[in-house]
């Protein structure tokens, strides 16, 4: 054979038989006189076509399946454990395509009918085979359309397997592809051979082959007349069965009729009657779109393992059975086909981006919108804006009278706040939403939004009107965007102008109150008002001394003209009286915003004064705690001052007795008291000679914090923040935009309900990292049209697609399967472990081709959980098929039954058996029929081993 092989290698496969000897015969003159052997058996080009089939099967025999995986087998992609090799020949001027197809699990039983395994190659499903062989032709068909050619083909193949001693059945492909048609052979290894044969019915199915009972006496036919043994006519056969049914559409319909039919079994899915329309009505982001549902329905399969048959009547019962006495059902998710652009907070994103990558065409906002602006033109053309009707709308919904506006802090997740935006229920969060969809968020829309959105604020302003959706008190959040903060800040010097107007009005009617007293009415306040103050100085009393009258006269004075205390410090004295120290009420610092803050901080370093002083700002904070202070503590000195608001500058002297204590007791206040004066001084910088700090003391009025002028001048500032915003160049408008556009879209999905799935949980939780990560160039407001930071952001909006999706998916098998939570996480892990592999990372989501199609095992318990999905056909679903198969669930038939008949014999005893004894006890599948289809759609696969 190795002589041959040589031989057949030096001789082109496409030669004709008659070019092959004119070449013999030219070798044979000019080696003349030269002894040499012939190699009859590649006489011809059909015995070198069998050869060449032989060595490449030798080769991969030789190899096995690890070197094959090595030298570059192909995992097919809807096998987890099927690979193919491939390798061309050539015969008649005809290409073949040799394919070898097999399993590294040689411990895989794949033709086991028992198993129903969903991994299974169709051949290996059609004829129970485990490895195989396919050859076909390389041409558009992929089949062998002429009867004899396809014949040969499959005899040369067979020749060159039997030449390996190879157990490998092979098939050739024939007739037309959609009939997806098979001949096939395979030698068993012993006198046996086992020839197999596939076709499709097509709409021609007679109608004693739409029942099981008619399938069964077709396979029956195919051996009880060539039999010898009359005795195998009480056979025995072997079936197992498996239907698929599927879901209707969820459409509206469906939806209704499903919710309905929960109501009236008291078993509503969602826990809740359901009004809405849409699948998504209780979904987070249904306030804003409707997504499509991602669930198209569900493939409910039930199998019958083995069972088996003596009689046609058996069969017909088995027909008329249900399919809940199957002992095994499985479902597969149906997903969406459509492979068009989804319509979400993504997509609407993706066009925001686009809105700020133009915002630098332009200085100001009303450039965008002035019909002045040269390049307003091709803006008009093509960036349309909605109606007044729809702005009006919009505006309307920001400014509700009855909008309320909630504890920033506890709105979604706590790692959103690492993205530098709004809240979710604040006033910009929620005019970032609506920009997303207000004229498919363009700049010219966004720009008039944006203006009209200017001057509600202003109206609310002027006409001292609260500001909707935002807190009029707190401390401002300097971890959110500046738009947000002097939104804050307007709120709250709203807050405070009207709290000046009532107090104005308030006093005006006091003073007209009393001037229309009478007199014996004002005697009478009077007599009320002397009665009211010992009560109100009994507070500022003070402990004294019996023995010191003086001290205690001063007490007394100061006593009575003491204001504004919040108490007593502990265990602190004055230096200078004989008096417990007060803490006084203080005016709360000025809020600031985060650019108020820089400039406070520039003002620092322009200052460089070694106290940190920021200006007029610090002098006028510092004004007033003083004034305070000296309003509660009319005896205080400077140092007493010191040693209450900045105790490090007080260098107090080592006291034994006090040392090793430190709770502040009226035991330790007593004490203090006996070591009065307190000893100590004044730290170095407090003592320098003209220190600011003692100047400011000297100046200080003695007025409570009640009296004092507010830090904050709620006017003025106020009217900074709507400078601001009708001054906010359009880039700096957008970049907020999209920070917060980002935050919000991510933590409005976030409050969707999608059960206890911890990888969800995750990926949401990382998209804040992400997004935080991707959106921080925008806080350093040096971008460009075309800044890197630009592709980022795009490169975000297709990730946080990626999580749109996965999350709809979520919360839509949720709802469905809220009684099945573990189907419904076990489906929902099958399906990210499938998508996340090919979710990429590109500017542009990723085609998947490969359709989901993951089996998951229903439990008992289950069972009727999903049989409630296949609710009863309405009459508007008259497209459906006619009823002509059995096997009915909930009125609905199979769209697809699949059913195995073997028979199995003794090679002894009938006209099986060999002479050889060596294989009279074997047991072999004589007979084996692949049944597929519906009722006017068969295929069948017959494979029968006969000794040859």
């Amino acid at each position: 054979m190795a002589s041959s092989s040589n031989t057949g290698k030096k001789i082109q496969a496409d030669s004709t038989d008659e070019d092959y000897t004119e070449a013999e015969h030219e070798e044979e003159e000019e080696e003349e006189g030269l002894e040499h052997f012939d190699d009859f058996t590649l006489a011809s080009s059909w015995e070198r076509f069998i050869s060449e089939i032989e060595s490449v099967c030798r080769l991969w025999m030789s190899d096995g399946p690890k070197n094959l995986l090595v030298k570059g087998a192909v995992l097919l992609d809807d096998s987890g454990s099927l690979y193919k090799v491939t390798s061309e020949t050539k015969y008649a001027l005809k290409s073949y395509s040799m394919e070898y197809y097999f399993e590294t699990n040689s411990a895989v039983d794949a033709g086991k009918p028992a198993t129903w395994n969903f991994d299974l190659h169709d051949l290996q499903l059609c004829f129970g085979i485990k490895e195989f062989l396919v050859i076909a032709p390389q041409s558009a068909s992929g089949v062998v359309l002429d009867a004899p050619e396809a014949s040969k083909l499959l005899s040369a193949v067979a020749i060159a397997l039997s030449n390996c001693s190879s157990l490998w059945p092979a098939f050739v492909p024939v007739h037309d592809p959609s009939r997806k048609a098979y001949i096939g052979i395979q030698s068993m290894g012993t006198v046996f051979t086992r020839r197999f044969e596939a076709d499709r019915i097509g709409s021609q199915v007679p109608i004693k082959l739409m029942h099981l009972e008619g399938l069964y006496e077709l396979f029956v036919s195919k051996f009880a007349y060539s039999t010898l043994d009359l005795s195998v006519h009480n056979f025995k056969v072997r079936i197992a069965m498996k239907l698929t049914f599927r879901t209707l559409p969820f459409d509206d319909d469906y939806m209704k009729n499903f919710d309905a039919k929960m109501i009236r079994s008291r078993e509503n899915l969602s826990g809740e009657t359901s009004n809405g329309t849409q699948w998504d009505d209780d979904c987070s982001w249904s306030e804003w779109y409707s997504a499509e549902d991602p669930v198209k329905g569900f493939e409910l399969i039930s199998t019958w393992s083995e069972k088996m048959v003596e009689s046609s009547m058996e069969m017909a019962e088995l027909e008329n059975a249900s399919p809940h006495e199957a002992e095994k059902w499985s479902i597969s998710l149906r997903l969406e086909g459509s492979k068009e652009s989804r319509i979400g907070f993504a997509s609407q994103l993706h066009l925001l981006v686009d809105a700020l990558q133009m915002s630098f065409e332009a200085q100001f906002i009303e450039d965008f919108v002035s019909a002045e602006n040269p390049g307003s033109d091709n803006l008009r053309s093509s960036l349309v804006i909605p109606s007044p009707t729809v702005r009006d709308r919009v505006l309307k919904e920001l400014f509700m009278e009855d909008a309320k506006f909630s504890d920033f802090s506890d709105v979604g997740y706590k790692t959103s706040r690492a993205v530098k935006g709004a809240p979710l229920e604040s006033l910009f969060a929620q005019f970032c939403l609506h920009s997303l969809w207000f004229g498919n968020c363009n700049i010219r829309a966004i720009s008039v939004l944006w203006i009209e959105f200017v001057r509600e604020v202003r109206w609310c302003w002027e006409e001292s009107q609260p500001l909707p959706r935002m807190p009029p008190n707190g401390s401002i959040d300097l971890s959110t965007c500046l738009i947000h903060q002097k939104l804050h800040m307007l709120a709250i010097c709203l807050e405070r102008k009207c709290q000046l107007v009532e107090d104005f009005q308030d006093c005006i009617g006091s003073v007209d109150h009393i001037d229309s007293m009478s007199e014996e009415e004002s005697v009478v306040g009077d007599d009320l008002m002397n009665i009211q103050t010992p009560s109100e100085n009994f507070s500022g009393k003070v402990d004294r001394k019996p023995e010191d009258a003086d001290l205690s006269n001063d007490t007394k004075s100061s006593n009575f003209t003491r204001r504004g205390s919040a108490g007593i410090v502990d265990s602190m004295m004055l230096l200078k009286s004989y008096q417990s120290m007060h803490a006084p009420y203080t005016q709360e610092p000025p809020l600031m915003t985060e650019d108020m803050h820089e400039e406070r901080m520039q003002a620092v370093e322009a200052f460089g004064d070694s106290f940190n002083f920021s200006a007029q700002l610090e002098k006028d904070i510092l004004t007033s705690d003083m004034s305070a202070f000296k309003a509660a503590n009319p005896d205080a000195i400077f140092e007493d001052f010191i040693r209450w608001h900045s105790p490090g500058d007080w260098e107090a002297d080592d006291d034994p007795e006090s040392s090793g204590s430190t709770s502040p007791n009226a035991l330790d206040i007593n004490k203090s008291k006996d070591s009065w004066p307190p000893r100590g001084r004044l730290s170095k910088r407090m003592s320098d000679h003209g220190n600011l700090w003692r100047n400011i003391w000297n100046k200080a009025p003695a007025l409570p914090a009640s009296e004092q002028k507010p830090l904050l001048d709620p006017n003025r500032e106020g009217e900074k923040v709507l400078h601001y915003l009708e001054t906010l160049q359009p880039h700096q408008l957008l970049e907020q935009m999209v920070s917060t556009a980002f935050r919000a879209a991510a933590d409005t999905i976030s409050q969707t309900s999608y059960g206890e799935l911890n990888q969800m949980e995750t990926k949401i939780q990382q998209l804040y990292p992400t997004m935080a990560s991707a959106l921080r160039p925008l806080q350093v407001n040096r971008l460009s049209a075309d800044s890197e930071t630009i592709e980022d952001l795009k490169r975000l909006c297709v990730v946080f697609e990626h999580v749109e999706k996965l999350l709809t998916v979520a919360a839509s098998l949720h709802r469905k399967l809220i009684r099945a939570p573990r189907l419904s996480r076990e489906i929902f892990n099958d399906y990210y472990n499938f998508y996340i592999p090919r979710m990429g990372t590109g500017l542009t989501e990723e085609v998947v081709e490969k359709e989901f199609d993951k089996k998951q095992e229903i439990r008992d318990n289950e069972r009727e959980v999903l049989s409630n999905m296949f609710v009863p056909p309405t009459a508007n679903q008259s497209w459906r098929k006619v009823l002509s198969m059995g096997n009915l669930l909930n009125g609905h038939e199979p769209i697809l039954r699949e059913i195995i008949f073997s028979l199995h014999d003794k090679v002894s005893g009938n006209h099986y058996a060999a002479r050889s004894g060596s294989v009279s006890q074997q047991d072999i599948e004589t007979y084996r029929m692949y049944i597929c289809g519906t009722s006017n759609d068969l295929r069948v696969a017959l494979s029968v081993a006969s000794c040859d």
